[in-house]
C-alpha cells in the first residue's frame, strides 16, 4: 500500500519556487527574484531595467502581467501535492496605476486549490523611494500537471 506523501518542508517549497523561477526562460531572463515562498503564498520581485519599460518609462503591462502570472503559479504550485506543477489556464489583470518605481513586488496567495484546478490572487506594487503603490491586481487560474522531468 502506498504511503501518503508528506507535506513539503519550508526549504523544499522555497527550492521548488527557485527551481522554476531560475530555469531557462522568461523569468530568468528578466531577473525575477523569489523573495519568499511558503505553502500557498509566494512573493516575487523584479528590478527596473530599461528593457522592461514602455515608451514613457513605466514598467510595461506585459512585464507586470508576467510577474503576476509567475507569482500566482508559484503560490498554487506550493499548495499542490509534491510532484505537481501549476500551469496557467486564465490570467486576468487589472492595471490600477502606472508602475514607475525602481522595482515591482508581486504578492500571491492561493485562494482555491483542488485536484485539478487552482486559483490565486496577486497584488502587484511598484516601489519608488521606499513607498509602495499598487499598480495591478490579478486573478490567475491554473491547472495542475505532473512536474516536468518527473
Amino acid at each position: 500500500m502506498d504511503q501518503p506523501k508528506q507535506p513539503m518542508t519550508p526549504e523544499e517549497i522555497r527550492n521548488l519556487v527557485e527551481r522554476v523561477t531560475h530555469a531557462p526562460g522568461y523569468t530568468k531572463t528578466v531577473g525575477t527574484r523569489v523573495e519568499s515562498a511558503e505553502a500557498g503564498h509566494v512573493v516575487m520581485s523584479l528590478a527596473r531595467n530599461d528593457n522592461l519599460l514602455q515608451a514613457n518609462g513605466y514598467f510595461h503591462g506585459g512585464v507586470i502581467a508576467g510577474l503576476a502570472d509567475h507569482a500566482g503559479g508559484g503560490a498554487v504550485t506550493t499548495a499542490m501535492p509534491a510532484g505537481r506543477f501549476a500551469v496557467t489556464v486564465n490570467l486576468n489583470v487589472s492595471f490600477l496605476a502606472p508602475a514607475k518605481g525602481q522595482s515591482l513586488i508581486a504578492r500571491a496567495r492561493a485562494i482555491q486549490v483542488g485536484g485539478t484546478i487552482g486559483v490565486a490572487h496577486v497584488d502587484v506594487v511598484s516601489v519608488a523611494e521606499g513607498e509602495e503603490t499598487q499598480c495591478a491586481v490579478a486573478i490567475v487560474t491554473l491547472r495542475g500537471v505532473d512536474f516536468p522531468g518527473k
